[in-house]
Formats: C-alpha cells, structure tokens, sequence
C-alpha cells in the first residue's frame, strides 16, 4: 500500500500536478450558499422574496416585503405600511447587497405593499403586488392585487387592480399555460384563505376562475412553476409549505411537506415560509424565509424581545425530484450557483 501511494505522488510531481490538486479532482465541488442568505440592513424583516433576472444589470435580483422588525410598535403595525425592497447579486447568487426600497405608491399617504410577483413579457416587466390602503395596527383592512410595469425594475408605472374573486385578496403567482393564457393563483382571505384564481390574455384584462385551485384549511403564498415534467404548487400552511403536483394546471394532487423542521444553519428555523422557486437549468432552489428567534413560525415568545420575535432571514435550499415528490433538504451540503438568463 505504500509503495503504491509513493508511486501515485511520483506519478503526479512528474505531470507538474499537486497532491491537492489530484484529490480535488475526485469530490464534487460544492458552492455552499450563505445562511442566512440575506437580511435586510436597515429593519431586518425582509420576508416574501421573489427572484427575477435583470435583464439591464445582467444580475440577479430580489424583491421582498420589507417588514421594519427592529421598531417596536403596537400589535401588528409593523406588518403594514411596508416598501417592497431589493437585493442584487451580480455573483450567481453567493453575494446579496442591499439597493434599496422601491417607490410604488399610486395614492396619497403611505399605504401597504405585500409579496410581490414579478414576470417578464415581451421586454417589459409585470409586478402584480398586494396592496391595502393605509396602515393598520391590528390585522384587517380591504386587500387587493395591483399591477404596475417598469422596463428596468426601477421605475413602475401603475396599470390598475387586478379583477379578482373578492375584495380580499393577496399573494400572487403567475404561469403562462401552454395554450398562452396567463392565470394568477392568490390567497382569498373573503373565503377562508383559500387559493383562487384569474386569467387573462394579456396580462392587463383579468378574469375571475369560479372554481378554487385549492380549497380545505387556511394556507397562502402559493407559488407555481414546472420541474420534471410536472407542474408543481407549493402554498404556506405556517409550519412548512405543502406541495401539489399536477399535470395540467388544473387538477391538483396533495402531497407531502418541505421545509417544516429547523435546519442546523444559522437563522434557518423554525420552518421555512412563503417561497418563491427558481427553475435554473436542470435545477431548482426554493428561496423563503424564516423566524429564527421563534420556535413555532406563528408564535411569538413572551421572554423575547419585540426585535427577536419579528427579525426575518431570507434562505436557499435545493429542490429534488424523488420518487415522484420534491424534497428540499438543507441539512446536507449543496451545490448553491445560479446562472446567468
């Protein structure tokens, strides 16, 4: 056996290759992402990403709600009156810098701007974002999904409120269906937190679908994509996002869930909420966000302060298909790089 690893060593030091270099050659190279992946650095409650490629920056961005975690106010109120803000990585991802909040407001006062969706048609970019009027300190209010336009990510025109199957909706996510119909699934607080839908041609005129894509208990935040030759749906039910499976776009079968116990990576618990996927090649990763001062996403705890029970941290795990399923498992190490679109 020694005499075989002297020769090994001989073998490389002749081709002019390090011992370390041949080793190397034999693991995987892995890119770990960082955790927390971001953290907004002037509130600290950076919640409901959404990732979209700038097509001007050549960069990665990300919008998010900006809840203001670190300042202390009565019951709620720091979940209203929020900006949507935005993180950029021009490095595939590994690196995430603040840019700013952006200027959505259509009315007078400052108002409240949630989870936004943003899809990119025909050169232009489509945010569809949930909207109330004003800012509240306990939960309430009428809610609705607003639709706005920018050619840079920066400057959004405001193009109207999207016609939807209440006065109570929130959380949009948009799929061109193949027969080239766009449909928006959202959380419809009016009926029990369900997901409903609506459709249009152009992305601009939006009609109401009758039926609920899912019905049964409360949930929100769905977001759909297709991965492996399904299409796939993945709703917020607070302690993990639950997974769906379909072949059409229409009828939805319930599976498992991901993401619903803490990892061992730093602010990665207690369970991942409300995500948005990036489908990256022959890849997906699953970006969402966590309460890591928290031991149940929807409870807070009486011997934290107000700061730690709010703070928020964005994550990345790997999606999987296996065994007909997904699996986002962020305990073991992954490859983590997004390429350019």
């Amino acid at each position: 056996m020694v005499k075989k690893i002297r020769k090994t060593l001989v073998l490389a030091a002749l081709a002019g290759v390090t011992c370390n270099t041949v080793i190397s050659q034999n693991k995987e190279q892995i890119r770990e992402a960082p955790a927390p992946l971001f953290n907004d650095p002037f509130y600290d409650g950076a919640a409901d990403p959404v990732l979209v490629w700038n097509h001007l920056e050549t960069s990665w961005w990300m919008l998010y709600t900006a809840r203001r975690a670190n300042m202390p106010t009565p019951d709620v109120s720091a979940y209203y009156g929020n900006d949507i803000g935005i993180a950029s990585s021009d490095d595939h991802g590994q690196t995430w810098v603040f840019r700013g909040y952006l200027d959505l407001e259509f009315e007078r006062g400052r108002n409240t701007f949630w989870a936004p969706e943003v899809v990119y048609e025909s050169g232009e970019y489509h945010m569809f974002v949930s909207y109330i009027q004003g800012v509240r300190n306990h939960w309430g209010g009428q809610s609705k999904i607003v639709h706005l336009t920018s050619k840079n990510l920066w400057d959004w025109d405001y193009k109207g409120e999207v016609k939807a199957s209440s006065g109570k909706v929130i959380d949009a996510t948009l799929f061109k269906k193949p027969d080239g119909l766009w449909r928006m699934w959202y959380k419809d607080d009016a009926l029990g937190g369900i997901t409903m839908m609506s459709e249009s041609k152009d992305l601009m005129q939006w009609t109401p679908v009758g039926e609920p894509a899912i019905a049964g208990e409360a949930h929100e935040g769905p977001n759909v994509f297709r991965f492996h030759d399904y299409y796939w749906m993945l709703t917020d039910e607070w302690h993990g996002l639950r997974v769906y499976r379909s072949k059409d776009l229409e009828n939805w079968e319930k599976q498992g869930l991901i993401l619903e116990n803490a990892s061992e990576r730093k602010d990665d618990s207690p369970s991942g909420a409300h995500g948005d996927v990036v489908v990256n090649g022959s890849r997906a990763f699953i970006f969402y966000f966590t309460h890591p001062g928290r031991d149940k996403h929807l409870e807070t705890k009486s011997e934290n302060s107000y700061y730690d029970n709010h703070r928020t941290s964005i994550q990345v795990a790997p999606l999987t298909f296996e065994r007909g399923t997904l699996k986002a498992n962020r305990n073991k190490p992954f490859d983590f790089w997004l390429d350019n679109e």
